[in-house]
């Protein structure tokens, strides 16, 4: 069994990594970052894992389209998974078109030029599974990093509209709506830094997505209070926006200003 993951050096990547080798799979990470992805290689080697790595920058259309050929000229794929992303997080007025493109070029384009090209190719093997990596933000919004929020946002489209085609093929697919999370990236763009101990770990989401591509879920809310807040953000959107808009834009404009971080070093949990 083969699984490939993007972002894979770091973060949830690394985590999700761990989880599908010690699970059976040959895992294929991409990845920007060679410094990471060999650290990531040397870690799951003491752990008696392996992964193999390709790297690319998903920025570029060209680097994608690099990366699709070697896939398709690698073995068939049972698990895709599209957790690579970036964010470029801060007032509007901060934030440069030139990272807002980018970041609509890791976070969505990337991924579903990959999925078509794999799935032109027929290299996702019948009975496989694609698992697209959304946010919360999806459902409670995420003033400071609203295009983070819009192609998260646009990501879960394209995978509950991709999913109806792909019944036919027996390919499975799953998308996560992961909240706060425990990364280095998450810390970063945090505003409270007292509350970091209360972020999912990564390995816990890992095993969260693994079960759930076993038994074949089509979404996945992680944890109780990620589910509570998704709930809130459905039935009192107005209110839940506000309670993010404090969260993320209440420092400081200098505090504010944009920053852009790889994910594809370190993976998810933006949010909250």
């Amino acid at each position: 069994m083969r699984c490939v993951i993007t972002g894979a050096a770091d973060g949830i990547g690394r985590s999700l990594a761990m989880v599908f080798a010690a699970n059976g799979y040959a895992v294929t990470g991409i990845d920007v970052d060679s410094c990471k992805a060999n650290d990531t290689r040397l870690h799951l080697a003491e752990h008696g894992r392996k992964i193999d790595f390709l790297i690319h920058d998903l920025s570029h259309a060209d680097e994608v389209a690099s990366c699709a050929g070697a896939l398709v000229n690698g073995e068939p794929i049972d698990v895709l998974i599209h957790n690579a992303g970036i964010s470029a997080a801060g007032r509007m007025t901060y934030v440069s078109l030139a990272d807002q493109l980018k970041v609509i070029r890791v976070n969505l384009s990337a991924p579903t030029l990959l999925t078509a090209a794999l799935l032109k190719r027929d290299k996702l093997k019948s009975g496989g599974s694609i698992v697209f990596m959304s946010s919360l933000s999806y459902f409670v919004g995420y003033p400071g990093a609203s295009v983070y929020a819009a192609t998260k946002d646009g990501i879960a489209s394209y995978a509950r509209s991709i999913r109806q085609e792909l019944r036919s093929a027996n390919i499975h697919v799953l998308t996560v709506y992961p909240g706060p999370t425990r990364t280095a990236h998450a810390k970063r763009y945090s505003v409270d830094k007292t509350r970091e101990h209360k972020r999912m770990h990564p390995d816990e989401l890992a095993r969260q997505i693994y079960r759930s591509v076993a038994k074949r879920r089509r979404t996945l809310v992680p944890g109780l209070s990620n589910s509570v807040m998704a709930g809130f953000g459905k039935w009192l959107p107005g209110i839940a926006v506000r309670v993010m808009a404090r969260s993320m834009l209440g420092s400081s404009e200098s505090e504010s200003q944009s920053t852009v971080s790889d994910l594809n070093r370190n993976t998810k949990g933006e949010q909250g």
